[in-house]
């Protein structure tokens, strides 16, 4: 079966078992207690987490795939990597399902995988663990389509700590039981660390009940996935493709929309810019052009806007 399987049928199922692997490299690396933590930018460090699971990602994808394109958020990576770090089983109860059709012929030159190995690192250094998600997007040309949600710190009811949410457009999600968010009030989730006065003013433009300062763009959507807020408001430009792919393909594969603060989607293809300049609106269960129109015109014009 997974070798007559269709590419991105392999893909997916490769991308979960080395998004859960992955997991338990960041846990491991907490665990040992020296993170390893080096500067990038305002609020932009980078751990031994976030180095060693891109370099398990991206190696054991690569073997699989040697002609896909993966973008990666910490750049190129070493593939000369330890063998208890290759991920070389795909997830056999995920190839059970049927490819939807208009992915059935992708070839792999036609995808692009934009890898975030460990989203909310400020959080994973701050101990708000929970927050922290491996990403794993896939895209066909232009758009994203495929993703993995992987949470290293989820705690099972059993105990087990991970767990791995995967949607496909034409298919559906799994690994995770979908809940509404409560009727009658409007919940918007939303950054923790990243706002400025544009941010603000589109926040005041929705009559919200409540507003959840969470990090990372994973465990955001995770809100609306999981009933816990209806919208997701970050007007800056201050996250980048690797940050909204997987997370806007599995929103989008449960029946949510994930676009720019104007309602356009973002280019996913191996040559766009890797920011994603126009902020992030995404909502379930709501109309999302009527939330689009309410942030301010001059609001939507100022964010990103080149000077």
């Amino acid at each position: 079966m997974a070798t007559t399987a269709p590419v991105i049928m392999r893909l997916m199922a490769s991308s979960i078992n080395t998004a859960k692997r992955a997991g338990g490299i960041i846990r491991d690396v907490l665990k040992k207690g020296d993170l390893g933590i080096v500067d990038k930018g305002k609020n932009d460090p980078q751990t031994e987490a976030d180095r060693s699971a891109q370099r398990c990602i991206i190696a054991s994808l690569t073997k699989k795939f040697p002609s896909v394109k993966i973008i990666g958020e910490e750049g190129g990576s070493d593939l000369n990597v330890c063998d208890d770090w290759l991920v070389t089983e795909l997830d056999e109860s995920f190839l059970q399902q049927s490819c939807p059709e208009e992915w059935q012929d992708a070839k792999p030159e036609d995808f692009v995988i934009w890898v975030d190995p460990l989203d909310g690192t400020a959080e994973y250094t701050q101990g708000f663990v929970e927050h922290v998600t491996v990403l794993i997007g896939i895209a066909v040309k232009d758009a994203a389509v495929g993703g993995i949600i992987h949470q290293p710190f989820y705690k099972q009811p059993g105990g087990e700590l991970g767990r791995t949410i995967w949607g496909l457009k034409g298919l559906g999600t799994g690994g995770f039981v979908p809940v509404p968010a409560p009727a009658g009030q409007f919940i918007i989730t939303t950054t923790r660390s990243h706002s400025n006065a544009l941010h603000q003013q589109a926040l005041n433009a929705y009559a919200s009940t409540e507003v959840l300062k969470v990090g990372g763009a994973g465990f955001k959507v995770l809100q609306l996935l999981e009933g816990k807020a209806h919208a997701y408001v970050f007007a800056t430009p201050g996250c980048k493709k690797w940050d909204t792919c997987a997370p806007e393909a599995v929103l989008e594969a449960q029946g949510g929309c994930l676009t720019n603060i104007n309602g356009e989607h973002y280019l996913y293809n191996a040559d766009v810019e890797h920011v994603n300049r126009k902020g992030v609106l995404a909502s379930l269960g709501q109309n999302h052009s009527e939330l689009v129109e309410k942030i301010p015109a001059d609001v939507r014009a100022a964010v990103g806007a080149k000077l």
